[in-house]
């Protein structure tokens, strides 16, 4: 099964997390955290600083590794590492997604997460460290 290596951050501003809705391919219309693939020779960290700079025009500071998620889609594995994250200087312009939201703990079940991301809410709802 192929392998596909990527890194999501958790953003998180006023005890809320930062959610986006896919604007193209098979997953379109699913929500999840932003980032993306992990390119050869780059470190995760790099990576999703990267990401986010690319696809929502805000530079992030990359804090701790919150959690990494090892998901079985029909065609690839996804290894995704997870860090929480905040925000230093942008407005998180969507220039992929079709939208975004702010979720408080309560919200974090009013979208249909993508399936990589279902467990990664549970976890997050009951964690301390972002509300």
């Amino acid at each position: 099964m192929r392998q596909i290596k990527v890194a999501a951050a958790i953003i998180v501003k006023d005890q809320k997390i930062f959610a986006t809705q896919r604007g193209y391919g098979p997953w379109k219309d699913g929500w999840e955290f932003p980032g993306g693939k992990v390119e050869p020779g780059e470190d995760s960290r790099d990576a999703v600083k990267r990401e986010i700079k690319e696809e929502l025009d805000t530079e992030i500071e990359v804090g701790e590794l919150f959690h990494t998620v090892e998901y079985d889609y029909p065609d690839f594995h996804l290894s995704m590492d997870c860090f929480l994250c905040t925000i230093v200087k942008g407005n998180l312009i969507l220039k992929e997604h079709e939208a975004a939201l702010w979720l408080s703990r309560e919200e974090t079940d009013r979208v249909d997460w993508l399936p990589a991301d279902i467990s990664l809410i549970e976890k997050i709802k009951n964690t301390d460290r972002i509300w």
